[in-house]
């Protein structure tokens, strides 16, 4: 006679366990895509009033690594992240034009701002962004520059070859994001540009104000991309691209337009234009 295994439900109910749990995490991963994006839509605040939205109309979760736009893109290329979102149009067109994105769509925009001491040591509080950086370095006075390649340090270095002119003794790099350029500054009286959105975020002002508000230049443009599948196969092409219908969409829009701190719109939605 053949011997006949006990049969014991215990085994039964784990491997039932164990098989609802393979499936759960299969499904979690399938729901949840990389963004790489720029740390200013992050430390605006932007993203706690994006993704909470864009996940009730999908069920699409989102993770975040807030980068510099340059490392963001280098991310992309190294097939890190399935969707990009990022302000520095010149890189980003070039990104499409070598294969690695998809297509380029733009979402939105607000502007670049220089705050610094209340008090203003070198004269700079004005409209013309040229003259305000030719003012900073003729009193080799105290500047922040985030030195980290990404959209607001790209902006920042076409703002420094416009004025034409050295940067100065006080010019430093610190090779971090806009929240903590920004403290730096804050704690050393320094001078800096920064994002609009960030600034309204930013706590810590300590003396800080803007100063150098309005110039055409001073233009802030954000776009939205998916990865090119082709050259990385891993992308989550499908719900990637459902990312950038959304927030392209009238909701997706709303949803940027609607969010404010202390009654001020941070961003305005141009992806009709």
């Amino acid at each position: 006679m053949k011997n006949i295994k006990a049969f014991n439900p215990l085994t039964l109910i784990h491997k039932g366990l164990a098989a609802i749990a393979l499936v759960a995490c299969t499904a979690s991963w399938a729901d949840t895509i990389t963004m790489a994006s720029t740390t200013s839509t992050e430390q605006s605040g932007l993203f706690s009033q994006l993704l909470p939205a864009f996940k009730k109309d999908t069920g699409i979760d989102i993770k975040v690594v807030a980068v510099g736009t340059g490392q963001a893109l280098d991310m992309a290329r190294r097939g890190d992240a399935d969707v990009l979102f990022v302000h520095d149009q010149v890189a980003e067109e070039k990104f499409v034009a070598d294969g690695w994105g998809v297509k380029r769509y733009p979402v939105m925009y607000n502007d670049f701002v220089i705050v610094g001491p209340k008090a203003d040591p070198a004269g700079i509080a004005g409209k013309d962004v040229a003259v305000a950086l030719k003012k900073i370095a003729s009193a080799n006075a105290a500047f922040i520059s985030r030195g980290d390649k990404s959209g607001t340090n790209a902006a920042e270095l076409r703002y420094w070859k416009l004025a034409d002119t050295e940067k100065g003794a006080g010019y430093k790099e610190c090779g971090c994001g806009m929240g903590p350029a920004l403290n730096m500054a804050a704690g050393s009286g320094a001078y800096v540009l920064t994002d609009r959105g960030t600034w309204l975020n930013f706590k810590n002002r300590a003396d800080l104000a803007i100063l150098v508000e309005g110039d055409k230049r001073l233009f802030n443009q954000y776009g939205v991309m998916v990865v090119n599948p082709a050259k990385h196969p891993q992308v989550k092409e499908k719900d990637a691209q459902r990312f950038v219908d959304w927030v392209t969409s009238a909701a997706g829009q709303r949803s940027i337009a609607e969010y404010q701190i202390n009654g001020q719109q941070l961003f305005f939605p141009n992806a009709d234009k």
